[in-house]
């Protein structure tokens, strides 16, 4: 008896909600596969810019062609590899170390913070501003002299003032690292000096480069062609001069930093900004004395060709409407819209490729997440993005069948 009871109110409800489904909404059935098809295609006609470089001039570039050892060429602004040369392989990188001392004394002190001079930092060998133990000077213009003249003894002073010394302030540099994405990074000091375990890659060097010049202190210190400070104490003047060449050779330059030690070779982290495009490289270990120049010579080879093949490009808008069809929902579709954007640099010979990941449940609020876009060129995952819904609605079941039919009835 109790089974058929059972049985009946089961029939009950379906014929119910069918008959309610009929009269109150158009809702339809669609697999959940269909809907990523359909997110897809929405995506495809009214998201995705696709290219038409009016850059390209096919220039290639070719392993052989650069003296570095190591190189890259990034876009500035996701970090995806444009050319590499041995771009994963760990290597010594000299005084670009000195990219990451300065972000994470920017991160985490303030500007007229005091720095005072120990006997370890007055100790460090050239390059050297020659400070003196004891001597006060303001954290801003230790900054200053650091990336300009790439000063030893000032990358140590910093380092101290902020970790209480080198090994602690060492720690918060990798924890940087991880954050950034340069996994396969280990800082041991903070000025670049040859030391154990004390290494990076040019992919690394080149994303700790891109996220650095995001910071608007940063880029103003780095483009900066003479700056003149005063110690503290005895009213010491220096002026000190920024020795990046590539400032001067390429109009588009916006930095970065040089390095050179007889372990590492000369070092390079450049970027240019040019019609909107980032583009971020590094060199390690292009050549070594009397070859100076080779740094330079590699890094204007590697931007030419990001110029010259590469166009920016949104790839998808941020808040695009998007319709999304709803499986078992009182509506058969709600608004939708991305919760992020992608812009990208990309080549003629890019292909870019989506997919979908259909993943709600019912009910669905307002700003809940539906599902996930996955954006990938030349199949690499570039960046995931969310479905974020603009409606409310409700599952089509037996229980808002019956209020709405009874509301119904009452009204």
């Amino acid at each position: 008896m109790l089974r058929e009871k059972t049985i009946f109110i089961k029939l009950t409800k379906t014929i119910f909600i069918k008959l309610t489904k009929i009269i109150f909404t158009k809702s339809t059935k669609i697999s959940k596969r269909k809907i990523s098809r359909m997110v897809i295609f929405a995506l495809l006609c009214s998201s995705i810019n696709f290219v038409n470089n009016t850059y390209a001039k096919e220039r290639s570039i070719d392993e052989s062609d650069l003296s570095a050892k190591a190189a890259v060429l990034i876009d500035g602004e996701n970090g995806r590899i444009l050319f590499g040369k041995n771009e994963k392989e760990k290597r010594a990188m000299a005084s670009t170390t000195k990219i990451m001392t300065c972000i994470v004394a920017l991160e985490n002190c303030k500007a007229n913070q005091v720095v005072e001079i120990s006997s370890k930092a007055a100790s460090m060998p050239k390059v050297k501003m020659n400070v003196i133990k004891g001597e006060q000077y303001y954290l801003k213009d230790l900054l200053y002299a650091m990336m300009l003249e790439s000063y030893n003894d000032v990358a140590v002073a910093v380092a101290e003032s902020i970790g209480g010394n080198v090994e602690n302030f060492a720690k918060m540099m990798n924890e940087k690292a991880k954050k950034i994405g340069a996994n396969n990074t280990s800082f041991v000091t903070p000025n670049g000096l040859d030391a154990k375990e004390h290494y990076s890659t040019a992919y690394d060097m080149a994303k700790i480069g891109g996220y650095a010049i995001k910071n608007k202190s940063f880029l103003e210190i780095i483009n900066t062609k003479k700056y003149n400070l005063t110690e503290i104490k005895n009213k010491r003047n220096i002026t000190v001069f920024n020795k990046d060449n590539f400032l001067n050779l390429e109009n588009d330059a916006i930095g970065i930093k040089t390095g050179f030690t007889c372990n590492a070779g000369y070092c390079f982290v450049g970027a240019i900004k040019n019609n909107s495009r980032t583009f971020v490289s590094c060199v390690l270990a292009s050549g070594w004395p009397p070859n100076k120049g080779y740094k330079w010579k590699d890094t204007i080879k590697l931007m030419d060709y990001g110029k010259d093949n590469y166009e920016f490009k949104n790839i998808i808008e941020k808040n695009k409407p998007i319709m999304l069809p709803v499986e078992n929902g009182i509506k058969s579709e709600i608004k939708c819209t991305l919760d992020s954007s992608l812009k990208a640099l990309v080549s003629n010979e890019d292909k870019i490729n989506i997919k979908t990941k259909i993943d709600y449940k019912l009910p669905i609020n307002v700003k809940d997440k539906v599902g996930s876009v996955w954006v990938y060129i030349n199949n690499k995952k570039v960046k995931n993005i969310k479905i974020i819904s603009k409606e409310k609605v409700y599952k089509f079941d037996f229980t808002y069948c019956l209020r709405k039919a009874l509301s119904y009835f009452i009204l």
